[in-house]
Order: structure tokens, then C-alpha cells, then sequence
């Protein structure tokens, strides 16, 4: 029989969470505690999360220890990043003490709220995540929210509420959002990713539809109009859809766009009858997307026109998705989350038009897989920018079996230089960067510190 974490939602029940302060995992222990569970954990090290959970009453070790776990548990959750070999994991295992994946734990948890808004998509998850919140706060629904990021508006990337509203961000890799059970998908496009998961893009494409599946036959899944994969993948879904985008056919679409520099206004039309007028703060059409995604579920879920424009007119971003870091010799310096071309595409297609005299993207590739498998897309997209600075390769979970470093990319890149550290790109920064320049830092790695650094923030 297999188990499933419904069965230890109860009052009383002692869980253990592994990598408790983790940006995921330290809301679930807040939110279990709030079901009546007593919960414990550990985590690496301190942070500002560990310190808040102890504040609550929750037990935080720190570091991985055998020890720590005993059989007074009657679960443990585990964060992605701990495997088979951690040793809290192995010890669990050998006392008979199931262990969940958080993402089991937070779909159960979705059971428990009326409305479970789960935003998925290749790229563009953490920002419509965010533009969501911002409409639901508006709103005063008091959501429970995770996101992937940090979001200003709560200086978190998560928040516990006692609405009947649960706002998550919903990652595709290793099917991880197939543990969820959303009563509104929103599908905000599908690219060909994570391909050290998935053998090509119809296998992403099938994951999505699977995850739109899980959607209730009363609930809404919303999709991208504009997205030929992505209505492909939802191609005769026995759902009922809702679509966005700029085309005419879209239910939930655009117009009147007018961009004023890094500003945007449009109207919303609902099936062809206006809804509301929006100014957007954050620049690109792929913006735009994302924020009509986040009125069709706002729609969706019965919040007025006025909750959907002034929520978004106060959003000005998440952390590291366009982020300002300052001002370095009369140049904006800014970061940007962008690891993948789509996403490179969307974020070069927004800077072009600001008016700097020159764009210099530092970007750092993340993993060797991603880099092997779009390798010519990365080189389109890297060839826009006035002068690209190529960092090495973030591996992230991997290890170089490919023989490929970004020296690969400058290559086939024209005035491109590959320099392997911080150090030495910074160094270039200082004695290159004029006013008037855009600096983008570009990545999922740490390349933000090449920012941080030059504008005097950094360490």
C-alpha cells in the first residue's frame, strides 16, 4: 500500500523536516504547525528563516545528523536537495519512518483550501507567481503563497495567511508539480527545458497536460494563447480553458499597448468587453503576458477590476528578475534570472528599447546539459547585446561530463570575450563601463555578485 501525507495531516502528528530553512520547506513547517502538527528540522546553517521558525517555537538543528532522527517521528519531509545519501534520510529510512517529498506535502495541504492557484510554465512562474499575490493582497484574500524568489511586497518568498487562498509557483522538473492538486492551472508557455530529465520537448509537453489533468472537472486551467506548444500540449483537454494572450482569439487578451520606457500601459478585454486598464512598472512584452495571466485568474477567482489594477500598478518586480542593483560611472546595473534563450530573448527584447547607449550582458550559463543541449540558441541570443561577457558554466547539481565550458560560447560569439572569474570579469567592468551603459548580470547562478560588487554592495 502505498502512503500518501494525507494520512499524517492530523493534529498531534511529529514531523521532521530536512532543510527546514529552505525558501519551500520553511513556510511548510509553518503552515503544519498551524494544522496542529508538532514539527522539528534542520537545515546546514543558520539564516533569517531558522531564526523566524525557532521564534515560533520550531526546533531547528543544524547540520545532517543520524542522530537527530528518532522513532518519537511519525514522518519526515525532505528538500529536493536532499538525496538518498543524506544521512537524516537514511536513518529515517532504516527506523521505518516514511519519508515524503515536499511537494507531497504542500499538495496535500491544497486540499485543505478552496481555491489552489498553481502557476507552471517553462519561464515566467516566479514574476506571475508574484503579480498574483499582489492582486490577491489587493484584494485582502489573504493568501498562503510560495514563490521561487523574493518578493518585496513581503520580504519573503512565501507567506502563511488564513484565507481560503493558496498561491504556488509550480515547477515542471522531474514532474515535481504532479504532486500538486490545483483547482486553477495556469499554463504560461512550454519550452524545451530540464533536458537532463526529459528526453525532448513532447515529453515536457506531456508532462504539462498531465498536471492540467489533476485539475478538477469544476476548476479553470488558463493557458497561453500565444504559445503553439502550449496549446498543442492542451490540445482537446476535457477542461474548461481559459486563454490569454495578444492574438484576437484569446479569451483574456491585450490591446491598446503603449510602452513608455521601462513602463506599460494596455487594457484588458474579458471574451472582447473591457475589464480594466493596467500600468505595468516592469518592462517587456512578456510581461505584459504575464500579467494577463495573472488578471485571468484573478478573474477566475472573482476579484474585481479595481483589486487587478492597483495590485499590479505596485508591482515592481521580484528578486533577480530585472532587479536594479545601482549605479556604477553614470551605468544601471541590473540582474536578471534568465538562464534559458526563451527567457534571454524576452529580457533582451525588453532592454533594446530603453535608450542606453550600450547593453553589456555578463551572463553565466547554468549547467553543462542546458549549454550542450541549446547550445546555437544561446549563441543567437548572446550575439544581440552590444558586448557579451561570458562567464564559466554554473554547474548546479552536475558534474562536466560533456568536455563544454562558456570559452565554447565566446567562441562562436563575435566580440565576446569568456573570462573563468568574478574577479577578472569585474576588473574588465571598471576600466570598460561608461555612462549611459546597461550592465546585465544574467543567470541562475551567483553572477549577481558581479553587480553587487561593482556598485559597491557586495562582499
Amino acid at each position: 500500500m502505498t502512503l500518501t501525507f494525507d494520512e499524517y495531516l492530523k493534529p498531534g502528528k511529529r514531523g521532521y523536516l530536512i532543510g527546514i530553512g529552505g525558501v519551500s520547506m520553511s513556510p511548510l513547517a509553518e503552515v503544519l504547525q498551524g494544522e496542529g502538527l508538532v514539527i522539528s528540522g534542520s537545515d546546514m546553517q543558520h539564516s533569517a528563516n531558522v531564526v523566524h521558525l525557532e521564534g515560533l517555537g520550531i526546533r531547528v538543528n543544524i547540520g545532517h545528523h543520524a542522530e537527530n532522527i528518532n522513532t518519537g517521528y511519525d514522518f519526515v519531509v525532505r528538500t529536493a536537495a536532499a538525496r538518498d545519501d543524506n544521512p537524516e534520510v537514511q536513518a529515517a529510512r532504516a527506523l521505518g519512518v516514511p519519508v515524503f517529498e515536499r511537494t507531497q506535502a504542500w499538495g496535500a495541504l491544497m486540499k485543505r483550501y478552496r481555491n489552489a492557484l498553481c502557476i507552471s510554465g517553462t519561464h515566467g512562474k516566479t514574476t506571475t507567481t508574484s503579480m498574483c499575490t499582489h492582486i490577491l493582497m489587493a484584494a485582502e484574500k489573504d493568501p498562503t503563497v510560495m514563490i521561487g524568489g523574493t518578493l518585496p511586497l513581503l520580504h519573503a518568498g512565501h507567506r502563511v495567511g488564513a484565507g481560503d487562498t493558496i498561491v504556488m509557483e509550480s515547477c515542471e522538473y522531474y514532474d515535481s508539480f504532479l504532486a500538486f492538486f490545483p483547482t486553477i492551472a495556469v499554463v504560461l508557455d512550454i519550452d524545451a527545458d530540464h533536458l537532463d530529465y526529459f528526453a525532448d520537448l513532447e515529453a515536457v509537453k506531456a508532462s504539462f497536460r498531465k498536471f492540467a489533468r489533476l485539475v478538477p472537472p469544476g476548476g479553470t486551467v488558463i493557458a497561453n494563447r500565444d504559445d503553439a506548444n502550449t496549446m498543442d500540449a492542451l490540445k482537446d483537454l476535457d477542461r474548461r480553458v481559459v486563454t490569454f494572450g495578444l492574438t484576437d482569439e484569446a479569451d483574456v487578451q491585450a490591446v491598446n499597448i503603449v510602452s513608455r520606457g521601462a513602463q506599460t500601459d494596455f487594457d484588458v478585454l474579458d471574451h472582447g468587453k473591457f475589464f480594466a486598464h493596467l500600468h505595468l512598472q516592469v518592462p517587456g512584452i512578456h510581461n505584459v503576458k504575464n500579467a494577463l495571466a495573472a488578471a485571468a485568474a484573478a478573474m477566475t477567482l472573482g476579484v474585481s477590476p479595481t483589486a487587478v489594477t492597483y495590485g499590479l500598478a505596485g508591482f515592481r518586480g521580484a528578486n533577480r528578475r530585472f532587479e536594479f542593483k545601482g549605479k556604477y560611472n553614470g551605468a544601471d546595473v541590473y540582474d536578471d534570472y534568465a538562464h534559458h534563450p526563451g527567457e534571454l530573448k524576452a529580457l533582451l527584447d525588453a532592454v533594446e528599447p530603453l535608450g542606453y547607449k550600450r547593453t553589456i550582458v555578463i551572463f553565466q550559463p547554468h549547467t553543462y546539459s542546458r549549454t550542450n543541449a541549446l547550445f546555437n540558441d544561446f549563441v543567437e541570443q548572446l550575439k544581440r547585446p552590444d558586448w557579451a561577457i561570458l562567464a564559466e558554466i554554473y554547474a548546479a547539481r552536475e558534474t562536466n561530463t560533456l568536455g563544454i565550458s562558456s570559452a565554447s560560447l565566446a567562441k562562436e560569439i563575435p566580440g565576446s570575450i569568456f573570462r573563468p572569474t568574478f574577479d577578472e570579469i569585474e576588473s574588465i567592468l571598471r576600466a570598460s563601463v561608461q555612462p549611459g551603459d546597461l550592465v546585465l548580470t544574467v543567470g541562475a547562478g551567483d553572477v549577481y555578485q558581479v553587480g553587487e560588487h561593482l556598485v559597491g554592495k557586495g562582499k
